[in-house]
């Protein structure tokens, strides 16, 4: 497995984990504590709003960290020799015309035989 394929993984994990913390927050701040808590706040419930912010800035954090650390293991690839793209049984592209075959003029007022 090369090191690209694994920060590929890593980048659709973190994007999972991102999406799913972000779906749990509210967006008018009073996400999971005002849900199970209410005005009564049960056992550390009262510190999840911090605990959901924070991970949500760690894990973008992670991720735009694992994408530029993807983006130069992945430059690096584009560099090499062997391609991919080109498949190497193609001949050479030249730059030299084919000759044409001779062109032979019918003399004038005459037709062509059929």
């Amino acid at each position: 497995m090369s090191t690209f394929s694994i920060f590929l993984v890593l980048i659709t994990i973190v994007c999972f984990l991102l999406v799913v913390v972000i779906m749990v927050q509210n967006p008018k701040g009073g996400g999971l504590s005002s849900s199970l808590g209410g005005s009564t706040q049960i056992g550390g419930v009262q510190k999840t709003t911090d605990f959901l912010d924070k991970s949500t800035w760690t894990l973008a954090a992670i991720l735009i960290v694992l994408i530029l650390l993807s983006s130069l293991s992945f430059g690096g690839s584009l560099g090499e020799t062997d391609s991919k793209i080109i498949d190497k049984t193609e001949a050479p592209a030249t730059n030299t015309p084919t000759p044409a075959a001779p062109v032979q003029n019918a003399p004038v007022g005459t037709t062509p035989a059929k």
